[in-house]
């Protein structure tokens, strides 16, 4: 069977915000409107919050408004159902941070491109760049070796406000773990993408334009980082690796030597990830362990 053209690819966003950056939203929605080739549709979902109407030329926007802040992974995952279950009716779906924007108009036509190539490539992210000094911040590249974010490469994660999904990855892996809120969701479901044998590209050269920001930034950053590294390691990991994957976690956060609230906080998480519900437990296969540990990031790093 032959991998369909580019052009018969087609390219749906998903945009996910709190209301609170109307001017941010719209730039963001007008470089998407910019994008060469078919013209995109684009879900907003407004996580806990009412939306104005919103009209772009150029654009088809549908909202969707929550009632509650449900998250960042079960917000993004009503967006995907917005296109039918598991996004079906798109073959591909951009998820863009609401206060981001995309600089160069070839991103989709690139992406489609990309997805038409490499029937296995299940997920592309993207760099994100500071719109004014344009650098990258090394947590940005989605591997360890992330000296050189001008340097695209295979990866075993990607950034969730920045990156391109063939939908049916969503398919067959599920779709992003609603019990997270916030952190670690796009590694759990790149695991699992990985596992059911789908690949994932880091693109130095699709670009989104983002604010530098600390993720400390939130205030539940300790805590949901640590809660979520268990669960990850719960839902994922051969019953082997759970030990060491949360040890050299452990380890590596003491060196980093946080501030005693933040220590607390982090703790508190960790425990809290042990003894609450993390969703079904579907440890990869060992033959995905080697692939990651092929790819650079063995899963005990």
């Amino acid at each position: 069977m032959n991998a369909p053209s580019a052009s018969a690819v087609k390219v749906g966003a998903v945009v996910l915000t709190m209301g609170n950056r109307p001017a941010e939203l719209r730039a963001l929605l007008e470089s998407v409107a910019k994008q060469d080739g078919d013209p995109i549709e684009v879900v907003v979902v407004g996580n806990g919050s009412p939306l104005p109407p919103i009209a772009v030329p150029g654009l088809t926007v549908r909202t969707v408004e929550l009632s509650e802040n449900v998250g960042i992974p079960a917000g993004r995952n009503v967006g995907i159902e917005a296109f039918g279950p598991a996004g079906r009716e798109a073959d591909i779906l951009l998820f863009l941070d609401d206060d981001g924007l995309l600089p160069g108009q070839d991103t989709a036509e690139l992406c489609r491109q990309a997805f038409a190539a490499d029937p296995k490539l299940g997920i592309i992210s993207f760099r994100i760049a500071d719109p004014d000094t344009g650098v990258t911040q090394r947590r940005h590249v989605p591997r360890l070796r992330a000296s050189d974010p001008m340097r695209s490469s295979r990866v075993t994660t990607f950034l969730g406000g920045a990156n391109a999904v063939r939908t049916r990855v969503f398919a067959e892996a599920g779709l992003l773990p609603d019990e997270f809120f916030y952190a670690h969701e796009e590694t759990d479901l790149a695991w699992r993408a990985l596992d059911a044998g789908w690949m994932i590209d880091y693109r130095a050269d699709m670009v989104l334009h983002h604010p530098t920001t600390a993720p400390s930034r939130h205030a539940v950053y300790h805590r949901m980082v640590a809660r979520n590294r268990v669960w990850l390691a719960r839902r994922n990991l051969p019953a082997p690796l759970v030990p060491v994957y949360l040890g050299v976690w452990l380890l590596l956060t003491l060196a980093r030597r946080p501030s005693l609230p933040a220590l607390r906080a982090w703790f508190g998480g960790f425990k809290e990830g042990w003894t609450t519900p993390c969703g079904p437990r579907r440890p990869m296969k060992w033959r995905t362990v080697w692939r990651l540990t092929r790819l650079g990031r063995p899963p005990v790093i």
